[in-house]
């Protein structure tokens, strides 16, 4: 009869290792525990790099890119969100390694390609040996039109490396999405592997209970969950955080606002349609105040809006401010976006779902919030734009909201603090199993001994009908 591991295993669905059975040496500019990461990668072939905001992903995949080109004698491509492809590519300088930014085809000249998932379209996937997708929470949807181009254009590429920031443990989306890009398995064979419907909701599922462990287990053979340098066994010197200041201003609704808002009086809206009509109602009194607050100092700040009334206004009114909205082009975006980044333009006005992920912003350490989304995903990316590691300076997040919106900070907060809960048993989970497939350590653990048990003496003792 089977043993019951052995049973396991066979549900798990391992995938060996795609990639190089002898790893090189690895540039010494890596910190020890990226350099075990990228030794890990190269050797999976095909994973993922779930690492936390400011923890170097850039220069793992430019050090896995290098070695990648260096074994297929062939090329890699680096795919970014907007405007983070000069940063990739500076940090492969760093490195002593050339990553050419192009925009198309025609312009390629070098083995290593940086372009953005939105330019594609403007190459021919068969001519890469290995891809990159920077910042791949992007892929998180399984029915939009980037993942499906991302399958169908790197379907049968050998190498492929995701990198993005730990992945939320109940975000069960997002890890079938990755799955299914890398080729371990499609989104639907993971959910029917572990997984059931939750009551009557068949659009709801839930990790089964007795599943819980061997499902992460799974998940860390392929992706590597990493929030600090501790979780590999190092020290996090040098990774603090600086202090991170939450300002919330409420803006006191008027009659006009409260009549705007479709409201008797000035009474938290009941839901997303009521919020966002509170919302536009108390607009010109937000962007007013955020506009005496940015213009009071000099510093660079970086203004995220909700609604495209509250970017215009806010541009016209702010020294200094550029906007980046949806409805440019990509070359258009990009350029303001890096005229930002080279200190041309004081502010950064934009949507957290244009520039929210990828940038690094450690420059700057203001930020304000003329209109928070209800996705606290969206709001933890943009604050963590500048506060990451490499942020010198305290950092200050402004949030304005009407009267009428409730206490939004308070909302940010719990979901926040629901968040780290999550994150932290995601933790106990997969720790020692990630040391296990990054580094080959096993956790020790104490052999358990029999013991001959001593019966009782009542028990022993025979009675008289016992003879």
């Amino acid at each position: 009869m089977i043993e019951y591991e052995q049973f396991v295993e066979t549900k798990l669905s391992r995938i060996p290792p795609t990639g190089m059975t002898s790893i090189p040496q690895l540039s010494e500019s890596l910190f020890p525990f990226q350099r075990d990461l990228v030794r890990w990668a190269l050797r999976r072939g095909r994973c993922a790099l779930f690492a936390a905001t400011g923890l170097g992903k850039s220069r793992m995949q430019v050090e896995w890119a290098r070695h990648v080109v260096s074994h297929t004698q062939g090329r890699v491509l680096v795919l970014a969100p907007l405007a983070v492809s000069n940063q990739t590519a500076e940090e492969a300088a760093k490195l002593g390694v050339c990553a050419q930014v192009c925009r198309d085809a025609s312009e390629i000249d070098a083995k290593i390609v940086i372009s953005n998932y939105e330019r594609l379209h403007r190459f021919d996937p068969r001519s890469f040996d290995g891809v990159v997708c920077d910042e791949s929470s992007i892929i998180k949807h399984k029915d939009s039109k980037t993942l499906r181009m991302l399958l169908d254009a790197f379907r049968d590429t050998q190498f492929k490396l995701c990198a993005t920031a730990t992945p939320s443990p109940n975000d069960y989306t997002e890890l079938g999405t990755h799955a299914e890009f890398l080729g371990i398995c499609t989104s639907q064979e993971m959910l029917a592997e572990y997984f059931c419907h939750d009551g009557g909701e068949t659009q709801v599922w839930r990790l089964k209970g007795h599943a819980r462990a061997e499902f992460w287990r799974w998940v860390a053979s392929w992706g590597a969950l990493v929030r600090a340098p501790s979780d590999l066994g190092y020290d996090d010197g040098g990774y603090a955080l600086p202090p991170l200041h939450v300002h919330e201003h409420i803006i006191p609704a008027d009659k006009a606002t409260v009549q705007a808002a479709g409201l008797l009086f000035a009474a938290p809206a009941g839901d997303l349609t009521e919020r966002r009509t509170a919302r536009r109602a108390s607009l010109r009194a937000r962007v007013s105040e955020c506009v005496a607050r940015v213009n009071a100092n000099s510093r660079p700040w970086v203004v995220w809006c909700d609604l495209n009334d509250e970017s215009d206004a806010l541009t016209a009114a702010i020294d200094g401010a550029i906007e980046v909205r949806g409805s440019m082009d990509v070359d258009d975006k990009e350029s303001r976006i890096r005229s930002f980044l080279d200190g041309k333009s004081r502010v950064l006005v934009t949507k957290p779902s244009i520039a929210g992920f990828g940038l690094n912003l450690q420059f700057c350490s203001d930020m304000g919030f003329v209109g928070v989304t209800d996705s606290w995903e969206a709001y933890h990316q943009a604050v963590r734009r500048i506060w990451r590691f490499g942020q010198k300076q305290e950092c200050n997040v402004h949030i304005w909201a009407s009267e009428v919106e409730g206490s939004v900070v308070a909302n940010l907060k719990r979901k926040e603090a629901d968040a780290i809960k999550m994150a932290n048993e995601l933790s106990r989970e997969t720790g020692a199993v990630v040391r296990d497939e990054v580094l080959g350590q096993r956790r020790s653990t104490n052999e358990y001994s029999n013991r001959a048990l001593s019966m009782p003496a009542w028990l022993s003792r025979r009675t008289p009908d016992a003879d």
